[in-house]
């Protein structure tokens, strides 16, 4: 019973993630269009997928950047 409470206490410590490398340079995220430029977070783009035509938002999740679609269509000018 020791053993598992010990561990029921370690797994409540929220994970943290780092935003810096060991060295303290920062960690440079960003996402890619379909032609392979830099587009910084938070930045919208539109997307084509598989015939589809979408406004997507460059985001993390999970540490990871990728798009998240926010409009089902593009708004064109």
């Amino acid at each position: 019973m020791k053993r598992f409470s010990c561990l029921l206490a370690l797994s409540a410590l929220p994970a943290l993630a780092d935003t810096t490398y060991p060295g303290g340079r920062p960690v440079d995220c960003y996402c890619t269009d379909t032609s392979g430029s830099r587009i910084e977070l938070g930045q919208t783009i539109c997307l084509r997928v598989d015939g589809r035509i979408f406004t997507a938002q460059c985001q993390m999740s999970l540490n990871v950047p990728m798009w998240r679609e926010i409009q089902p269509q593009c708004v064109s000018s």
